[in-house]
């Protein structure tokens, strides 16, 4: 089974009641997730989206690019909740994910792999290390970012949180 990051769009009231009853906010994100199963939507118009097996990349390459919020594994963790897949869930609050969407207004999916090369990942440890250590492209992992991108901004212009697992 690969581990999956996945993140779930929610209004300020939803993440409020998610943070004080995480057993209600699985079974809300569970059923958006069934529903988006059924119709595909582009990133800006979901409620719920993952990036695949690209987070630890996306995240060790935010980290040296030295990005402002962590927005592959959140930045607060929700007190006793369950385990979503790999662990409890995380979020970010609507001005933690307004921080997040300017900044990554202002770094495209190309400048965050330039100069990277799939050697580095590797070395790094970076998940999945396989596909580094084959020396496969970092376009899967710009690609990932650039709907993240379109993700977060339509969260911060509707002034929403952000729910944040691997699952």
């Amino acid at each position: 089974m690969s581990m999956i990051g996945e993140y779930a769009r929610v209004t300020a009231a939803e993440l409020d009641r998610a943070t004080g009853d995480p057993e209600w906010a699985l079974k809300l994100v569970s059923g958006w997730w069934e529903t988006a199963g059924e119709e595909a939507q582009e990133p800006d118009e979901a409620r719920c989206l993952d990036i695949d097996k690209a987070w630890d990349a996306l995240g060790f390459l935010l980290r040296r690019a030295g990005f402002p919020v962590d927005v592959v594994h959140g930045e607060e963790a929700i007190a006793d909740a369950e385990d979503w897949g790999y662990g409890p869930p995380r979020y970010l609050t609507p001005a933690r994910v307004r921080v997040a969407a300017d900044a990554m207004a202002e770094l495209s999916g190309a400048s965050l792999v330039s100069g990277v090369a799939p050697a580095a990942l590797a070395e790094a440890e970076v998940y999945p290390v396989i596909v580094w250590q084959r020396g496969e492209s970092l376009d899967y992992v710009s690609e990932h970012y650039e709907r993240l991108r379109l993700f977060f901004r339509a969260a911060a212009d509707d002034g929403e949180g952000m729910l944040i697992w691997l699952g």
